[in-house]
């Protein structure tokens, strides 16, 4: 007598655990996102800086031994040294301009200048501003009162955004470190990533996705860090030569800027009224104003031409990425909507490709011997 169960009990069991094994692995799946979920952005973070970092780790490599160590940990330092002093500075500039600027209100020294004539005849905002300003002249105090209510609010939430941008500071500290580990160990995590590739796309097509990946990350980073350098050297030579008080730490906050991919007119702007309200109307102050106004959009015009730039992929494509990925995604989507789209776009080709070689081959030898 058989013991072998019937083929349509068989086929029933075998589906059953199929169901019970992928039910499994999706629970175990999920275990582990919602565990790796808090640092997923720290890593991210950390594999775009230690892909875009690598190059430079190779190169001060070779002049400390061959030490991966030893490299990446001086990388690691030397970029936060870059990165501390600069905020240090600004930080301690912006709580003297506040506690001089408290005491200043205290003390009751404060004395606005009654507002020219002309100013009530500017179209639309004349007589509303003309009021206000005459208003502050004679009764500063209750002028601040009256917007007490409207400063409050105003002021707890710069307060939630500078906390904000200092917890987003400290985890991109957390992330150099990270990615000065991977740095460390970059020819296992190379191989590593390989075989991932290699299980996921085959052997025979791993290597060209990690080097495309690769490639957008770095052409992605530089552009961006590029263009935010150069963007600080152009308004900082503006600012250094026009007197501005505090050039070199303005600078500094245009490169943050740039690096952070806030608009960098929100400090020009501001620096240029400045300006007009201090030295008044003249040649000078025009050619300033004009000079760091065009600075200011610069990345506008930086961006299309350093963004694709050593990527076997059509710019528009790395543009519309970056541009994209950050809307989407902040500024982690910046460097992983490129990526996305360049390796998409480089699949997508290579699946029209294979399906096309062979007749393509074939019509074009049927061509040549008809021509012949």
């Amino acid at each position: 007598m058989s013991l072998t169960p019937p083929p349509d009990l068989q086929f029933s069991r075998n589906l059953l655990d199929t169901f019970i094994r992928a039910a499994l692995i999706a629970i175990l799946v999920y275990g582990c996102y919602q565990v790796f979920h808090p640092f997923l952005g720290m890593m991210l973070w950390a594999l775009i800086l230690g892909v875009t970092l690598y190059p430079l780790q190779g190169m001060i490599k070779a002049r400390l031994g061959n030490h991966d160590g030893r490299a990446a940990s001086l990388l690691v330092v030397l970029a936060i040294a870059v990165l501390l002093v600069p905020v240090y500075f600004l930080g301690t500039s912006l709580t003297e301009s506040v506690q001089a600027a408290i005491e200043t209100v205290k003390s009751g020294t404060v004395h606005i200048p009654a507002p020219p004539a002309s100013v009530e005849e500017w179209p639309l905002i004349g007589k509303s501003l003309y009021s206000f300003w005459a208003n502050a002249a004679s009764d500063l105090t209750s002028v601040l009162q009256s917007l007490a209510p409207h400063l409050k609010g105003f002021t707890l939430g710069l307060l939630s955004k500078l906390a904000g941008v200092g917890a987003g500071f400290l985890v991109f500290i957390g992330s150099l470190i990270i990615a000065g580990i991977m740095m460390a160990y970059g020819e296992s995590g190379h191989r590593s990533a390989v075989r991932i590739a290699d299980r996921i796309i085959g052997p025979d097509r791993s290597h060209s996705f990690i080097t495309l990946c690769t490639a957008t990350i770095r052409a992605v980073a530089q552009g961006v860090i590029g263009i935010a350098f150069i963007q600080m050297v152009v308004i900082g030579i503006g600012f250094v030569v026009m007197g501005i008080p505090g050039a070199g730490l303005l600078a500094m906050v245009v490169l943050l800027l740039g690096i952070m991919q806030l608009p960098v007119p929100l400090l020009t702007i501001p620096v240029i009224a400045f300006v007009f309200f201090t030295e008044g109307t003249s040649l000078a102050t025009i050619i300033f104003a004009i000079y760091t106004f065009i600075g200011g959009l610069l990345d506008n015009i930086l961006k299309p031409m350093l963004l694709g730039r050593g990527v076997d992929v059509p710019m528009p494509v790395i543009l519309i990425g970056a541009l994209g990925g950050m809307l989407a995604g902040g500024i982690i989507g910046l460097f992983i909507g490129p990526v996305v789209l360049a390796v998409g776009y480089k699949l997508f080709w290579q699946w029209i490709d294979a399906g096309q070689t062979t007749p393509t081959i074939v019509e074009a030898e049927s061509v040549k011997q008809d021509a012949q």
